[in-house]
C-alpha cells in the first residue's frame, strides 16, 4: 500500500489531522513495518505519439500503485518531446506492485487521449542507488505499434519505521487531498496583461487564463478582442505547505469552434514572497509573448479544524463568551473580512445505502464551506456508522452553503457517493441535534439515509451585510461543463415561467385600462393622477419598500405568499435518471465530442438560459421574504436610500457618482470593480437553489419497497 505523495504532485504531510478509524468496528490490522522510499524523477518524453489535429499532442504522465493514482504530471502543451522535470517522492509498503506509468493527451472539454503506458518492476531495483531508466510505451491492444519513451531517474532507499509510524502512512494513502488542513491563504489578484500575442486573423486575442496550484483550479473571464486585457478578478488559495509551492499559471486564446490556442505560461514561487504583505508581480510569458500583472498576497489562517466531540470551542462557556465578543456589533469595524465562525459536530448517519458487494459500506463524511473541504475517518463494514466529529470554520460569506457528503471508500477506485445535503447558514438553527434526510448527487430528490448534525453558526450582522454587497467567493473549477438537453429544458422552463409572470402583470395593467373592473380602475386612474402630479424620486425606492411590507404582513399573519416550488420539484424530480441516460446516449453518439462548435453554442445558451432565470428569481425572491436577512438588508438599504434622494438634490448624487467613478482609477490602480446590486441578488437563492436546499421529512418507518429509486452515483 502506498502513502499520499510528499512532494510535486502534491504537499508536505505537515498539517494533516490524522483520524484513526472508530471504535464502531474493528480496525484494520497495520501492515508490516518494512516500508520504502521511492523518489523519482520525471525528466522528459521522446517521440510521443500524434494524437491532436496538428500533429503534435499534449501529453502529461499518471503514475499508479496498486490502482491508485498516486502522481499526475503538469501538461506540456503542444510537444511531442517534453521536458517535465517533476520530482515525486512516495512511500511504499511492497515491492510486489510494479509501478503503472500511463500518458495521455489532454483535450480540453472532451476525453483525453490514450499515449501509451508502461511498467515499471520495483522488485529490480537496487537499493540507495539512482538509475536512470528509459520506459518504452506501448498499447495493450497494438504491442507493435512504436508510441516513444519515458526517461526517468529512480532512487529507492528502504525505510525503518515503528508499526504506529507506518499504519498512520498507510491510513493517510486512504484520505483524500481535500481532507488536508490547509495553513495559509494565497490570494491571487489577476490585474491585467500587456502585449500578449496575436493569435486571430484580426491580429488579437480573445484571452483567459487558468491557476492551478495542487488540486486547486481557477478560470478567469474571458476579455474579447484586445491584447492589453484587464481582467480584475480575485482567487484564493489555501496554502497546505509553510514552505510554499508553486502556482502554474497558463493563458489560452477563446476560439469558437475549435481548440483553444495556448499563449504562455509562468510560474509563482510562493517561497519567495514574504506572508502578510501584498506583492506587485510582472511575470513574463514563456512560450509566448507579454506580460501578465499579479498582486499575490500570502497570510497565516487558523479558519479551519477537526476534533472529537468531547473537545469543542462552543461548548466551553469562557471560549464561546470570547468568541461573542469578537462578532459583537461593537466590533463590526475590525477585520471586515472575519465575518463569523461555524461549528458542526457530525455525530452520526443511519440507514445507509449498502455499496458493498457484502451488504455493507465503508462511509467517511465530508464537509464543505464554499472551498474549505475537511472530512472524518472511515467507519468500516457498517450502514449506521458514528462519527462524533466536531468541525470548525471561518465565516467569509453568511450567505454560504454548507455542504455534508456521504461516501463509500473504496481500496482500488475512487469513493462511491452514498448521500448529501445542502443547509444555508442563515436556514440554520443554533444548537439543534438534527436528522437530515440524505439526498441525490442533484439534490434533487431523497436516497437512503439519514445523518445527524449538530450546527452552531455565530456571526456579525453589520459585517455579513457588507460582505454581500462585494463579489462572491468562486468555487474551484472541478469540471468542464458538459451539454445536457435536461438542463436546456429546464432552464428554458424557468426563463419561461419569469416571462409568464411579466405577460400576467401587463395583462393586469392593460385590464385597468380596457375597465374590466371598474373598482379597480377607478382605483388604479386616482393612484396613477396622484402618483404623476407629486411625483419625487425619492418615490422609486418606497414604491419597492411597498411590496416586502404587504408581504411580510402577509407571511406575519400566516398567509405564506411565497410561490409553490411544487412545480420546480416536479422539474427536478427525474433529473438523475435523465444525466445517467444522458451518459449512454453520449457513448453511443461518440461524434458529438468532435462537434466543437456546436458543443460551444449549447453550452453558451444553456449558461444564459440559467443566469437570466436565476436572476429573476432572485428579484422574485427578495420581495417574498425566502431568505428574511437579506429581505431586511433591502428594507435597510432602500430606506437609507429613500432617504438620501428625499433630503438631497439629485443632482449632487448624481455629481457625487460621477466624480467617484471617475477618480476610482485614480486612487487605487488596482481596484477589483464590481456591482453592489449583482453581488446582492447572487446571495438569493434562485427557485431551484431553494428546493435544493430544503430539508426532507424524516421517515421514521422507512420501507425499502416505498423509498424511490435513486442512482448512488
Amino acid at each position: 500500500m502506498l502513502a499520499l505523495p510528499l512532494s510535486a504532485a502534491g504537499r508536505s504531510l505537515t498539517g494533516i489531522n490524522i483520524v484513526g478509524p472508530s471504535n464502531a468496528e474493528p480496525a484494520p490490522r497495520p501492515p508490516s513495518p518494512a516500508m520504502y522510499q521511492l523518489d523519482i524523477i520525471l525528466k522528459k518524453g521522446n517521440n510521443l505519439a500524434i494524437r491532436d489535429r496538428t500533429g503534435t499532442s499534449d501529453p502529461y504522465v499518471k503514475f499508479k500503485i496498486a490502482g491508485k493514482e498516486v502522481f499526475r504530471s503538469k501538461t506540456i502543451h503542444k510537444n511531442l518531446n517534453p521536458v517535465w522535470d517533476d520530482r515525486i517522492s512516495l512511500h511504499v509498503e511492497t515491492l510486489r506492485d510494479p509501478l503503472y506509468v500511463k500518458v495521455f493527451d489532454y483535450d480540453f472539454g472532451l476525453q483525453d487521449d490514450f499515449m501509451g503506458s508502461a511498467y515499471l518492476y520495483l522488485e529490480s531495483l537496487e537499493h540507495q542507488r539512482t538509475l536512470d531508466v528509459t520506459l518504452d510505451l506501448k498499447d495493450p491492444q497494438y504491442p507493435e505499434h512504436n508510441l516513444g519513451s519515458l526517461e526517468l531517474a529512480i532512487t529507492l532507499t528502504p525505510k525503518e519505521v515503528d508499526v504506529r509510524d507506518a499504519y498512520q502512512s498507510l491510513r493517510l494513502s486512504d484520505v483524500h487531498r481535500k481532507a488536508q488542513l490547509w495553513r495559509g491563504i494565497v490570494s491571487i489578484s489577476l490585474i491585467e496583461g500587456h502585449s500578449l500575442k496575436p493569435m486571430d486573423a484580426n491580429g488579437l486575442s480573445d484571452p483567459y487564463v487558468k491557476f492551478r496550484m495542487g488540486h486547486q483550479k481557477y478560470k478567469s473571464k474571458t476579455i474579447p478582442k484586445t491584447l492589453n486585457p484587464q481582467w480584475r478578478e480575485q482567487f484564493d488559495f489555501h496554502l497546505y505547505d509553510e514552505q510554499g509551492g508553486y502556482v502554474d499559471i497558463t493563458v489560452w486564446d477563446k476560439d469558437a469552434g475549435k481548440k483553444d490556442d495556448f499563449m504562455g505560461r509562468c510560474t509563482i514561487d510562493l517561497s519567495l514572497l514574504s506572508k502578510e504583505h501584498t506583492h506587485k508581480l510582472d511575470l513574463p510569458l514563456e512560450e509566448g509573448e507579454g506580460v501578465l500583472v499579479l498582486l499575490v498576497t500570502l497570510t497565516a489562517s487558523a479558519a479551519v479544524s477537526i476534533s472529537d466531540l468531547s473537545v469543542n470551542m462552543l461548548d466551553d462557556p469562557n471560549e464561546r463568551h470570547q468568541i461573542m465578543q469578537r462578532y459583537s456589533l461593537w466590533r463590526s469595524l475590525h477585520n471586515l473580512k472575519d465575518v463569523g465562525v461555524v461549528q458542526v459536530k457530525v455525530i452520526r448517519a443511519e440507514g445507509l445505502m449498502a455499496a458493498d458487494v457484502t451488504g455493507k459500506s465503508d462511509p467517511f463524511c465530508v464537509v464543505e464551506l464554499s472551498n474549505d473541504r475537511l472530512q472524518t475517518h472511515t467507519v468500516y463494514k457498517n450502514l449506521n456508522p458514528e462519527w462524533n466529529k466536531v468541525f470548525t470554520f471561518n465565516v467569509k460569506d453568511i450567505h454560504s452553503v454548507l455542504e455534508v457528503t456521504v461516501y463509500d471508500e473504496d481500496r482500488d477506485r475512487s469513493a462511491d457517493f452514498l448521500g448529501k445535503v445542502a443547509i444555508p447558514l442563515l436556514n440554520i438553527q443554533n444548537g439543534e441535534r438534527k436528522a437530515y434526510a440524505l439526498k441525490s448527487k442533484e439534490l434533487t430528490g431523497p436516497t437512503k439515509g439519514v445523518i445527524f448534525l449538530e450546527i452552531d453558526v455565530i456571526f456579525n450582522a453589520v459585517k455579513a451585510g457588507l460582505r454581500t454587497l462585494i463579489p462572491i467567493e468562486q468555487k474551484y473549477i472541478e469540471e468542464e461543463p458538459r451539454v445536457s438537453k435536461q438542463l436546456l429544458l429546464r432552464n428554458f422552463n424557468r426563463v419561461r415561467r419569469c416571462i409568464m409572470f411579466l405577460i400576467n402583470t401587463g395583462c393586469y395593467i392593460n385590464s385597468c385600462f380596457e375597465w374590466d373592473s371598474p373598482q379597480r380602475s377607478v382605483c388604479a386612474f386616482v393612484l396613477f393622477v396622484i402618483f404623476v402630479w407629486n411625483f419625487e424620486l425619492y418615490m422609486i425606492p418606497l414604491t419597492l419598500l411597498l411590496p416586502l411590507a404587504w408581504n411580510y404582513i402577509l407571511i406575519a399573519s400566516g398567509k405564506d405568499t411565497r410561490q409553490d416550488v411544487q412545480a420546480v420539484e416536479d422539474l427536478l424530480e427525474d433529473e438523475d435518471e435523465d444525466f445517467d441516460k444522458d451518459d449512454k446516449d453520449s457513448e453511443r453518439k461518440g461524434f458529438m465530442n468532435k462537434l466543437y462548435a456546436i458543443q460551444d453554442v449549447c453550452i453558451s445558451v444553456q449558461n444564459a438560459l440559467d443566469e437570466v432565470a436565476s436572476y429573476g428569481e432572485r428579484i422574485k425572491n427578495t420581495f417574498n421574504w425566502t431568505v428574511p436577512f437579506l429581505s431586511w438588508l433591502a428594507i435597510v438599504s432602500l430606506g437609507v436610500a429613500t432617504i438620501i434622494i428625499y433630503f438631497i438634490p439629485l443632482r449632487y448624487i448624481v455629481l457625487a457618482w460621477g466624480v467617484n467613478k471617475f477618480t476610482k482609477k485614480l486612487r487605487d490602480p488596482y481596484t477589483i470593480d464590481n456591482n453592489e446590486l449583482l453581488d446582492f441578488l447572487s446571495r438569493v437563492p434562485s427557485d431551484v437553489q431553494v428546493v435544493q436546499y430544503r430539508e426532507l421529512k424524516v421517515d421514521p418507518n422507512p420501507s425499502p419497497n416505498k423509498r424511490k429509486k435513486n442512482n448512488p452515483g
